[in-house]
């Protein structure tokens, strides 16, 4: 990540950051999520943050949690790389993932959208190229891929997929396959990308087996 010369250096990242939350939306470290902003309070927020460091806060909110208004305490910093404006007067953003962070507190803002204090410590990994000689276990996974996508209608080119490296493929998956919301929170919590890996197996295992056990008990 760092070798990009427009993404700030790990020792650099802001202290506090605006936040968005959005349901079943996350952006993993190198992977690019398109949004469509048009509140206005979410528009404050990317001109604010186009004209600062560019970074926005990519949360989930928590659905488990009392306060209707609570998220999960871990999200990733996303980039605006581009943006369009619109007649209607909506923005259209592109983000890229940069880095997880944990939310430490929430602060006070006069501006109508949310600020937190983020802790990077834990993600340091995610300014790093990962090494495919760790021993990612590709053949389980793409097989895995293969059954999972024939069960759900999918298509792909498992040509270029085969070329992608496995800890890239990982956060790739990881925000565009339809897992549930702690799902996909459990694998942004997952500071390691081996860890990131070996959890998006198991779930892709769990969602495969329990679908055979499913075809089983219909016959």
């Amino acid at each position: 990540m760092a070798s990009n010369p427009f993404t700030l250096p790990f020792e650099r990242l802001p202290s506090s950051l605006p936040i968005f939350p959005l349901p079943d939306a996350i952006v993993m470290p190198r992977c690019q999520l398109p949004l469509n902003i048009f509140e206005q309070r979410y528009l404050d927020m990317v001109l604010d943050a186009l004209g600062s460091e560019r970074l926005i806060g990519m949360v989930q909110p928590d659905a488990s949690a009392v306060d209707e208004d609570a998220v999960y305490r871990t999200g990733t910093a996303g980039r605006i790389v581009s943006f369009n404006e619109t007649s209607d007067g909506r923005l259209l953003i592109v983000l890229t993932g940069v880095c997880r962070f944990d939310i430490v507190e929430e602060i006070p803002t006069e501006r109508a959208y949310r600020r937190v204090l983020a802790d990077w410590t834990r993600f340091r990994r995610d300014y790093e190229t990962p090494s495919e000689s760790v021993g990612y276990d590709r053949l389980r996974l793409m097989a895995l891929l293969r059954e999972y996508f024939q069960r759900k209608g999918f298509e792909t080119n498992w040509t270029n997929l085969e070329q992608v490296p496995v800890p890239l493929l990982a956060n790739v998956l990881a925000g565009q396959l339809p897992f549930n919301p702690p799902e996909r929170q459990a694998l942004v919590e997952t500071a390691a990308p081996e860890d990131i890996v070996a959890k998006l197996i198991n779930l892709l295992e769990f969602d495969v087996v329990g679908a055979m056990v499913g075809d089983g008990r219909q016959h």
